[in-house]
């Protein structure tokens, strides 16, 4: 197995939303884990790893959102991470779910859905586990259709065939 990448680590262009989503993770990870303000950690982070402007506002706007709804955005992380609460969730994978969450939750971007969940699979992929993009892809799927009403009937479907 080999040791996932840090959320530090193999930066793509400054001038892409994945570059500024990765910088938001860093963030929002060293805020988590380490403690620091998150004033401090937004510095320290565009310091080391040069934004264009629009991005750099782009990954602010993550940023600010995602510690702005955290109460809720746990919640509903809570609600489709089935057996994983927030808790038991690995540092990096807890972030790239919040942080994708508020994005699709809230009025953080105006990025689709879809756009999202692939970042945040991504981001899995590159910063966490083997199974993180499995997990990421299967929490966030089940909170888009929550969201646009389809779970509730892909539910209801599956209680009508059992009840045949």
């Amino acid at each position: 197995m080999t040791k996932p990448a840090s959320p530090s680590t193999n930066s793509p262009a400054p001038g892409s939303r994945r570059a500024a989503r990765e910088a938001a993770l860093r963030v929002l990870y060293t805020v988590d884990v380490g403690k620091q303000p998150v004033e401090e950690a937004t510095e320290q982070t565009f310091a080391a790893h040069t934004l264009e402007p629009a991005m750099a506002d782009f990954a602010r706007s993550l940023i600010s959102g995602t510690l702005r709804n955290r109460t809720d955005i746990d919640k509903a992380i809570d609600k489709f991470a089935v057996g994983f609460p927030i808790a038991r969730q690995t540092a990096v994978d807890r972030n790239i779910l919040r942080m994708a969450a508020g994005e699709i939750l809230f009025p953080v971007t105006h990025a689709p859905a879809g756009a999202v969940v692939n970042e945040a699979v991504e981001l899995a992929k590159k910063y966490s586990t083997s199974d993180s993009g499995k997990f990421v892809n299967g929490v966030l799927g089940a909170l888009v259709r929550d969201r646009e009403g389809k779970l509730e009937a892909i539910t209801d479907i599956k209680l009508e065939e059992t009840n045949a």
